[in-house]
C-alpha cells in the first residue's frame, strides 16, 4: 500500500516479529520501519538503496517527527543522490568519523606517539600548550573544521592574555600536531600555516634590586607558587626544574639530584640545597603515594601558572614586568656581586661554557660540588639579609687546594 498520513498510523508489528519494514507501494525504496523496544513498537523512517553491490539503508526520521509527505521527499532526495552514483550512508559515515576527529581526540593521540621518543620537558610543554586553556575552545572542533581564522583568533588571544613568547610557543606545538596529523591522514590541511608568528622574545636582562627581591619574598605565601619563587631565587634553577620537583630528587644530605631528562641540556645536575632552601621543603606536607612536592592532580607537578598574577597584583608598582625566569638570573648575578667566581655560578646554573667549554670541559670532570655549596650558602645568606633587613653573615669563599 502507499504510505500516507492515514495509513502510517494504522502499520502494525506482525505478530511473532521483533523488526518489520512497510515498504510504501509507490515509491520503491522507501519504507516504514517498526521495531519492538520493550512495551513500545518504535517507528522510524527509511531509504533503502544498492549501492556498490551492497545494500544500505538510510533513517530518514522519527514517524512522530516527520509527516508522511516530509518523509517521502526526504527518501526521494536520498535516492536521487543513489541515481548520479552518490551513497548517502556511506557519505554520513565518513561525517560521523571526521566529526569523531575532534581537535582534543587528535592532540590526546598525538601527545600518545610523541612521549616515548621525546625528552620529558619537552612533553610536558607540548602538553601545557596543546591540552592547557590556550586552545581549549578550539577542543571541541573537528579537526578538519578549526580554520585559519580561528588559530589566528586564538594566537592574538593568546598574546594578550600571557604575552607574545607564550603565544609563539603555543602556536608552534599546534602546528607541530598538524604536521603529524597530516602525515598520519587525519586532517587535509594545517590551518596554522599563513598566520602571523607571534614576535620572538628579546634576551632579557633584567635583573631584581635588593629592595625588589624583599618585596616579592614578603608577598610570597606558604602556598605552592609561593614556595616555587622563594626556591628558584635561592637555587638559580630553572622554573621546570622546580615545578616538577620530585622527593626522590633529594637526596638524605639534602643534595637536589636531577636527571637528565629533567634537565635543559640533558646532564645530571646536582645541587646542594642551602639550609634556607630546605626548610622551605620541609615545610611542604607530604602526600602519601605522591613523589612530587607541588601540584595535586596531574604527574606534571605545578601547573597552576595564574598566581603569577595574584602575586604581581600583591606587589603593585614594588616590582613592575618581571618574570620567574629572572630570578635565575637574578642569583646569578648576585653571587657574582659577593663574590663568586664565574666558573662555579656556572656550575651552580649547570652550564656548560667558560671554564668547561670545548677540551677543558673533556678533562675537567669536576662538579665543584664543595665550592657550589659554599656559593649556595653564602646566596642564601645574603637573600636572607635583604629580606630581613639585617647583616649579612660573611662566610669567605674557601680556596680548595
Amino acid at each position: 500500500m502507499k504510505l500516507t498520513a492515514k495509513t502510517t498510523p494504522a502499520v502494525k508489528l506482525p505478530h511473532g516479529k521483533t523488526d518489520h519494514i512497510e515498504w510504501d507501494g509507490d515509491l520503491a525504496g522507501f519504507g516504514l520501519r517498526l521495531r519492538a523496544s520493550g512495551d513500545r513498537v518504535l517507528r522510524t523512517y527509511v531509504a533503502q538503496y544498492r549501492a556498490h553491490g551492497h545494500t544500505r539503508r538510510v533513517r530518514i526520521g522519527a514517524f512522530e517527527k516527520l509527516s508522511t509527505d516530509e518523509a517521502r521527499k526526504a527518501a526521494k532526495k536520498v535516492l536521487a543522490q543513489v541515481e548520479i552514483g552518490g551513497d548517502p550512508q556511506a557519505e554520513r559515515r565518513a561525517r560521523r568519523a571526521q566529526e569523531s576527529h575532534t581537535l582534543k581526540s587528535i592532540v590526546a593521540m598525538f601527545l600518545e606517539a610523541k612521549k616515548p621518543i621525546v625528552r620529558p620537558n619537552t612533553f610536558r610543554e607540548l602538553t601545557r600548550y596543546l591540552c592547557g586553556p590556550y586552545f581549549r575552545p578550539l577542543h571541541a572542533t573537528p579537526i578538519d573544521h578549526v580554520s585559519r581564522r580561528d588559530v589566528a583568533i586564538r594566537v592574538a588571544k593568546i598574546v594578550e592574555q600571557s604575552g607574545s613568547p607564550t603565544a609563539r610557543r603555543a602556536r608552534a606545538a599546534l602546528s607541530a600536531m598538524y604536521v603529524w596529523a597530516l602525515g598520519h591522514g587525519l586532517c587535509e590541511t594545517n590551518p596554522v600555516v599563513g598566520t602571523i608568528a607571534p614576535e620572538d622574545s628579546k634576551s632579557r636582562d633584567r635583573v631584581l634590586s635588593s629592595t625588589e627581591i624583599a618585596a616579592i619574598w614578603r608577598a610570597c605565601g606558604d602556598d605552592a607558587h609561593g614556595r616555587i619563587v622563594k626556591l628558584l631565587l635561592l637555587t638559580g634553577c630553572r622554573r621546570t626544574e622546580i615545578c616538577g620537583l620530585r622527593w626522590s630528587e633529594i637526596d638524605e644530605s639534602g643534595v637536589l639530584r636531577l636527571p637528565p631528562e629533567r634537565t635543559k641540556n640533558g646532564r645530571a645536575h646536582a645541587l646542594p640545597l642551602p639550609a634556607l632552601a630546605l626548610d622551605i621543603i620541609a615545610s611542604i606536607p607530604r602526600v602519601v603515594g605522591r613523589d612530587h612536592l607541588f601540584g595535586e592532580r596531574s604527574d606534571l607537578g605545578f601547573t597552576q601558572w595564574g598566581a603569577k598574577r595574584d602575586l604581581d597584583a600583591k606587589l603593585g608598582n614594588t616590582a613592575k614586568s618581571w618574570t620567574l625566569h629572572d630570578l635565575r638570573r637574578t642569583a646569578a648575578t648576585g653571587m657574582a656581586d659577593i663574590g663568586v667566581q664565574p666558573h662555579i655560578i656556572e656550575a651552580v646554573l649547570n652550564h656548560i661554557s667558560g671554564h668547561k667549554v670545548g677540551v677543558a670541559g673533556i678533562y675537567n670532570r669536576s662538579s665543584y660540588e664543595r665550592e657550589v655549596k659554599a656559593a649556595l650558602a653564602l646566596w642564601a645568606d645574603h637573600v636572607r639579609s635583604i629580606v630581613e633587613g639585617g647583616e649579612r653573615k660573611v662566610v669567605p669563599m674557601q680556596r680548595v687546594l
